[in-house]
């Protein structure tokens, strides 16, 4: 007999008609010969509508209250499911956040799970009985016994914890749509729904706004080895698989990851090559990495940071051995980025050999303000300069002087309390039996995402020595300001007497504005110059394990965004993910052709429910 956990999101039991609905699913996955455990959320807007009348009784009503208010909407549905289940002669009982021991930190509205005490929930299914738990909630592991939630994605990470918890055999995730799809289909109809996708790539799309799994939910899976199954309320269709790698044998005491960074890694095989000076136009960034494809050379990190005037640059970093190579295509090719035709032009490439890439990754640095700045900050302690920044919202790596590596593994590790790991640049081979293709390669690119909600800082004339960038960014940390892209220019110009860099990044667009005047008020003691803000760009990204060691996935981005006259203005990449900021008027285009560029598209439109 096979465990399961299955999880009903709002619109799932928005109705009594649809919670009857739920009631039969429930009982026919009970008749197939398994145990099962119930998630749900609350019924279709309840939470809007408590979250109405609260601020009709006040402007700013404490948390702890706002806590006890939310927590009730789950329990009406689980009361409601648990009758249903009874009137078809199921056994079945409701239970909160509390009662099934759910223990979170004392933290109200975003509280994170410590411990699960899976005693009852054990007693009741071993009667027979379908356990039918509140989601988005628990209660403190303080003496006063405090009602919490859990905040966005609560009822995803409730259930993806109760199945580690439990060690279920699977968790079912059941939603609108019929699973995970190569994009949003509410601007490609066509996009195709994937049969499994690794946990590692469906982090970075969850992290890039994918709403159909929340990031939290997925690091759990992924933690404790959990087969996750994305699957649609309305059909019988198979869905999509979360797959990932066998359980670590992590302990499940502070089981939510409950730090920010995960891991530390380093890559000491690494040299950069930086294209200073090139055109600002469409195409550019298409001409060079398509070249570089053409001489099957791995590139890993791709920064193109921001430069007044018509100029740009571009840098990127490949394994040592290649280094030649590389620089041979960038010398060869400035000339046809002026269409062949001799003019006098200052581009110029310059490489540097002894470099090293330390990283910080997890999950845990969603949403928390200040983890970058920690990196920097730790780093400018131990006299470590920072050549070179690129970020993603799960990972922050820096380009580093070799000679320096060890003392920044160390310094990082003892910061964050973790261990240390090489950058392992194969994909790791999937290790779950639920995987129907664990021993065939992996796509290059799994899914396209855009966010439209961002807008872009630049920081003119930084000082180019250690403990700037780590000033910079806990300042915004302090000022609540959560910080995605961070580019670190190449190119260095004297500024009184003193060299300086340009530093870009990107925040939300509610932030910008919080974030230039708290970086203005700074700039006289930070020795730096303007800030420009720019709030209409949109950031495009492609996600795919596949495409570490195939030479060529960037560049055909860049192509098919040239191809449409799409100027790509910052570039910034990880292991498993390239993003590019672009006019937020191109964002949707964009999209589009890139989708259309990786021949992700399916054979059947997918109708989203409005």
């Amino acid at each position: 007999m096979a465990l399961v956990v299955q999880k009903y999101g709002g619109t799932s039991v928005g109705t009594v008609e649809r919670i009857q609905a739920v009631a039969q699913r429930v009982k026919r996955t009970v008749e197939a010969g398994n145990a099962v455990v119930v998630v749900v959320s609350a019924m279709g807007k309840t939470t809007d509508g408590l979250v109405k009348l609260a601020s009709e009784i006040s402007a700013n009503p404490s948390r702890r209250e706002m806590d006890m208010l939310l927590s009730t909407g789950e329990q009406v549905s689980i009361a409601l499911l648990s009758m249903a289940l009874q009137e078809l002669g199921q056994p079945a009982i409701s239970l909160t956040g509390a009662q099934v021991g759910i223990v979170t930190e004392a933290e109200y509205s975003r509280a994170r799970i410590l411990r699960i005490e899976t005693d009852r929930l054990n007693r009741h299914l071993a009667q027979g009985e379908v356990v039918v738990v509140a989601g988005f909630q628990g209660i403190s592991s303080t003496d006063d016994l405090e009602i919490t939630t859990l905040g966005r994605g609560g009822s995803d990470t409730s259930a993806v914890a109760l199945a580690a918890a439990l060690h279920a055999d699977y968790c079912e995730i059941y939603t609108d749509v019929p699973g995970i799809l190569t994009t949003d289909p509410r601007l490609v109809p066509d996009a195709q729904l994937m049969a499994e996708i690794t946990s590692d790539e469906m982090l970075e799309l969850a992290s890039l706004g994918a709403k159909v799994l929340h990031p939290r939910a997925v690091e759990i899976a992924r933690n404790f080895g959990v087969p996750l199954v994305v699957r649609s309320s309305w059909t019988e269709d198979p869905g999509t698989w979360v797959i990932s790698h066998a359980p670590s044998g992590r302990s499940l005491e502070g089981l939510e990851l409950t730090r920010a960074v995960d891991a530390v890694e380093f890559d000491t095989d690494q040299a950069k090559v930086s294209l200073l000076r090139v055109p600002d136009r469409p195409g550019v960034a298409a001409r060079l990495f398509g070249e570089i494809a053409t001489q099957d050379l791995n590139v890993d990190l791709i920064i193109q940071s921001i430069h007044e005037g018509n100029s740009n640059d571009i840098a990127f970093t490949v394994a040592k051995d290649s280094l030649n190579r590389a620089e041979a295509v960038a010398n060869a090719i400035i000339p046809a980025l002026y269409g062949g035709v001799p003019v006098a032009t200052d581009a110029e490439v310059m490489v540097e050999q002894q470099i090293a890439k330390v990283s910080i990754s997890g999950a845990g640095m969603i949403g928390r303000p200040g983890v970058a700045a920690q990196m920097f900050s730790t780093l400018a302690a131990a006299g470590v300069n920072i050549r070179m920044i690129s970020t993603s919202e799960v990972k922050v790596s820096c380009v580093i002087a070799e000679e320096d590596c060890d003392r920044a593994i160390s310094a990082l590790c003892l910061a964050f309390d973790v261990n240390t790991s090489p950058v392992d640049q194969e994909a790791a081979p999937i290790q779950n039996p639920k995987s129907k293709i664990q021993n065939s390669p992996l796509p290059p690119v799994r899914g396209v995402a855009l966010d439209q909600k961002q807008a872009r800082l630049a920081i003119r004339h930084v000082p180019d020595r250690p403990g700037m960038a780590a000033r910079i960014f806990q300042l915004l940390a302090d000022h609540n300001v959560s910080v995605d892209m961070i580019i670190q220019s190449q190119r260095c110009r004297l500024a009184n007497g003193e060299t300086t860099r340009d530093i870009a990044f990107t925040v939300a667009q509610m932030d910008a504005e919080s974030a230039r005047q708290a970086i203005v008020a700074a700039s006289p003691d930070l020795g730096c110059g303007e800030v420009v803000v720019d709030p209409a760009i949109a950031k495009v990204s492609i996600v795919g394990a596949g495409m570490v060691n195939q030479p060529g996935v960037a560049a055909r981005m860049f192509a098919a965004l040239a191809q449409h006259q799409i100027n790509i203005q910052m570039i910034s990449t990880s292991e498993i993910k390239v993003s590019c900021v672009v006019a937020e008027a191109d964002g949707v285009k964009a999209l589009q052709v890139i989708h259309d560029a990786f021949e992700l598209s399916g054979n059947q439109k997918i109708r989203v429910p409005a």
